[in-house]
Parts: structure tokens; C-alpha cells; sequence
């Protein structure tokens, strides 16, 4: 049985006739007489008497057309409930995310903001971490995506798929006497009061190894451990922070300069999901939503 044969049967019964049956499921008048002939056969029982080209429900119809009609109203509320999870009507109790502290401020709202204009029933969750605690997060599945920087071999849990690329550069306040240049090296940076982020984390070490080649005492002025951090004590005359262009993008709305830096590192990010575990069509709309706000941040 299918259930094109059970909605003949209920067309059937309301109408009278194949050529009205027909008509109202949009059917041929052959297509209405042969699924009832396979509904009779499956179900080894006379539905309905012809009579002079009329069909007469028979008693064994008439029960059966009850059972009929729920199964087709269960039927109507799958159908319909797939098409609200499609359009974002509804979908899961909640989509659950790991971000970096530097993107809570701004860049997270505006994301959230797209995402419920079409999934205004889901509950989001956010975790804001750094990249180990945020992969960790994913691998173990409690979260369903993370946007992390990719610093070497992720586990084999994890699948990484690329949506940003950043490189460094310099961060200062406004008016600084370096941003009257387009590319600060450090051989300028001799003697200048610097703000690193993320001490023996691999980008970090390999910017000091770059200060070290030229023969450049770095001047540390604060450690920290948030580009937002960094860019907040730029932007008030601390010194001058070394970051990812894609952090600092995130912050020109402070009073600040940005200035490349060369020679330049640069810095791959991604959303991190959990291997051969597939999303649902709110997780990845929320992954859409995130693209979206990272391409309106980096335009020029």
C-alpha cells in the first residue's frame, strides 16, 4: 500500500465517482480506477460496488476510510512539518556554537541578528573560547560548529572547512607617528612599546623569530590574550599591537590605524565540525549567516 492508494479512498468516498475523483486529485480517470484495483488486491477486500458506473462504498470501506483519514492527517503534518524545517520556520530546541572572545563584541550580534529573521523559533547557545578549548569543544560534540584558526594537524575527529584568510599587521591609535607609513617593518618598530597576544602559541612564536632575524629587541609593553583586548589598549596610546587582519577588521570601529606588516604572516580560519556528523539546516544556515558576516566586515 501507499498512500496514494488511501487518498483514492478517501477521494473516493467524499465524491462517488472516478471521473470526479480524478478531476479533484488531478489524475486520469484509468490512473483513480488502478490504484483502487491495487488497494483492493493488498488488502484482499471489496471496497465499493459499481453500479451502473457508480461506486457504492462498501461496509468494509467505510471502516477502513477512518484509519484512513489519520494516517493522512499524520501524513499532512510530516509533509508540513519538513516544509517549516526547510523555510526555517521551526527547527532543533537549539544550535550551539564556539566563536573566539574577539568576534563576542560585534561581529557575534550582527551574525545572530541575520540568523533569526528565518529560524525565529531556535535557540542559540555561544561559547566563546580560544582554538584549542573551542576544537575540543567540537570533537567531544558539544557544540555543533566552532570558528577557530587553523594552527597545524587537527584531530581526526574534526573536519576543517576554510572561510577566511588574514595576515598581520599593525594596530595603533589614530594620529600614531608610524601610521604615516604603508608597511611597518621592524626595523620601525625598534624601541616601540608592542602588544602581543597568544605567548608561545605558534603564529606568536614565529613572529618573534621574525624580530629576532632582523635584529630587533621587541619592546613588550602587555601581554595578552584577546585581539580585542589588543586592539582596546591600542586604540587608547599603549603601543602598538600585532595581530591578524582578520581580527583587526573586526575592531575599526575604535579609534584606530592599521598598517601591514611585513615580512607578513598569515593566518587561515575555518569552521570546525565534527567528522561524519551531518548538520541540521539550522546549523548550517547559521554557518551561512557567519560567511555573510565575515564578508560584510572585510569589505573595503
Amino acid at each position: 500500500m501507499n498512500f496514494r492508494q488511501l487518498e483514492v479512498l478517501r477521494t473516493l468516498l467524499a465524491t462517488g465517482s472516478t471521473i470526479a475523483a480524478a478531476k479533484t486529485m488531478g489524475l486520469s480517470q484509468s490512473g483513480v480506477s488502478r490504484l483502487l484495483q491495487q488497494l483492493e488486491e493488498d488488502l484482499s477486500l471489496t471496497l465499493f460496488a459499481r453500479d451502473k458506473g457508480r461506486l457504492i462504498a462498501t461496509p468494509e470501506a467505510m471502516k477502513l476510510a477512518e484509519d484512513a483519514e489519520h494516517i493522512l492527517l499524520g501524513i499532512d503534518r510530516f509533509t508540513n512539518l519538513a516544509q517549516d524545517l526547510r523555510s526555517g520556520a521551526i527547527g532543533p530546541d537549539v544550535v550551539r556554537i564556539g566563536l573566539p572572545n574577539s568576534m563576542s563584541e560585534t561581529f557575534a550580534p550582527a551574525m545572530l541578528a541575520d540568523f533569526v529573521k528565518d529560524f525565529p523559533g531556535v535557540r542559540v547557545e555561544t561559547f566563546f573560547d580560544t582554538t584549542i578549548a573551542i576544537a575540543r569543544l567540537v570533537e567531544q560534540r558539544i557544540i555543533d560548529f566552532g570558528f577557530l584558526r587553523y594552527e597545524g594537524q587537527l584531530s581526526a575527529g574534526i573536519e576543517m572547512q576554510p572561510v577566511a584568510t588574514g595576515v598581520s599587521v599593525c594596530v595603533m591609535e589614530r594620529g600614531h607617528a608610524l601610521s604615516g607609513l604603508d608597511t611597518v617593518t621592524p626595523k620601525e618598530l625598534r624601541g616601540v612599546p608592542l602588544i602581543l597576544v597568544g605567548r608561545h602559541r605558534p603564529t606568536r612564536v614565529m613572529l618573534d623569530e621574525i624580530f629576532r632575524k632582523a635584529g630587533v629587541p621587541q619592546k613588550v609593553k602587555i601581554e595578552t590574550h584577546s585581539n580585542s583586548s589588543a586592539c582596546a589598549y591600542a586604540a587608547h596610546g599603549l603601543g602598538v599591537a600585532i595581530i591578524s587582519s582578520f581580527f583587526a577588521n573586526l575592531h575599526r570601529h575604535l579609534p584606530l590605524e592599521i598598517r601591514p606588516f611585513s615580512p607578513h604572516l598569515t593566518q587561515d580560519f575555518g569552521v570546525a565540525t565534527a567528522a561524519g556528523v551531518p548538520l541540521s539546516l539550522a546549523a548550517q544556515a547559521m554557518i551561512g549567516c557567519l560567511k555573510r558576516q565575515i564578508a560584510a566586515v572585510h569589505e573595503p
